[in-house]
């Protein structure tokens, strides 16, 4: 039973007296806490300095709650100020990280449904972290917390600060593609999601990206109308009928890991696009 830690939040806590009952409570049992302030509920004496600027607001109710818990001899806590507004959210925890020497929880807040809100977080908590600013983050979104987690993951491995599960990269539909790449890369990212391993899959729509693209990826296909090319390493592994193209893929990747995930060297195809697809042309379909 209990918590792992305790938010408060400055606008809505009800004063010294009761922080102070909370951090009592929280020496005793050992739970570290997190300043929580929010631009929806700055407290009221800020509430002008928000109107003005609703960073320097967030900031200064950190600010007020951070040396209300020093005078009680309490530093076990992180720090958020939190918004539902990108750069308000960005330029307040710039400005509160050269203020502070406490750990900061990142978030922007109510950030709305999986789609429009992962992308403000990933634009939010990606600006600050890239420049290694923040310690923990949450992504708020109107959906299952799974979600949130989902995407706190994605936005983690996109800035190479976590590994956990495979990266897949795909190319966007053009002219080229021969084999319905959306399709294809939907069927590959659904399968992959039962990989704990960390790994990189290129899948592209067609032979002229694949070998440049794929060089990069532990793995790549590349899709076209009868036939599809299978890569590793840098390498074009086969040529395979388009039908079996994905299954191929995995068993490939299953093999791999077997192995115990040996990485050669990768090359990075230094080949004209148009010679490695001449090339691979000639591979026999297996």
């Amino acid at each position: 039973a209990g918590v792992a830690a305790v938010r408060i939040n400055p606008g809505n806590i009800g004063g010294p007296e009761k922080v102070e009952q909370v951090v009592r409570k929280a020496k005793a049992a050992g739970i570290p806490m997190r300043i929580g302030a929010n631009s929806g509920s700055l407290p009221k004496h800020l509430y002008d300095l928000a109107q003005r600027d609703q960073a320097e607001a967030l900031v200064e109710a950190a600010l007020e709650e951070v040396e209300l818990l020093e005078k009680l001899d309490f530093r076990d806590f992180k720090i958020s100020v939190k918004s539902s507004h990108v750069p308000t959210m960005i330029r307040a925890y710039r400005m509160l990280a050269d203020k502070v020497p406490y750990p900061l929880h990142l978030g922007v807040t109510e950030a709305g449904t999986p789609f429009s809100g992962s992308i403000k977080s990933a634009v939010g908590m990606g600006a600050l972290l890239v420049d290694g600013i923040g310690d923990t983050i949450r992504v708020s979104l109107t959906a299952d917390p799974v979600k949130e987690v989902e995407a706190a993951f994605e936005i983690l491995k996109a800035l190479g600060l976590r590994e956990r599960g495979p990266v897949m990269i795909s190319c966007p539909s053009c002219g080229r593609d021969n084999v319905g790449v959306e399709n294809l890369a939907v069927v590959v990212e659904k399968r992959l999601k039962a990989y704990p391993e960390a790994f990189e899959v290129a899948v592209m729509g067609c032979a002229v990206n694949g070998p440049g693209e794929a060089g990069d990826a532990d793995f790549g296909i590349a899709g076209g109308r009868d036939v599809g090319f299978l890569y590793a390493h840098g390498r074009v592994l086969k040529k395979v009928s388009s039908e079996t193209l994905i299954d191929e893929l995995f068993v490939e990747i299953d093999r791999w890991i077997e192995a115990g995930m040996p990485r050669p060297k990768r090359l990075k195809m230094a080949k004209p696009a148009a010679l490695a697809m001449a090339e691979a042309s000639l591979i026999p379909l297996d």
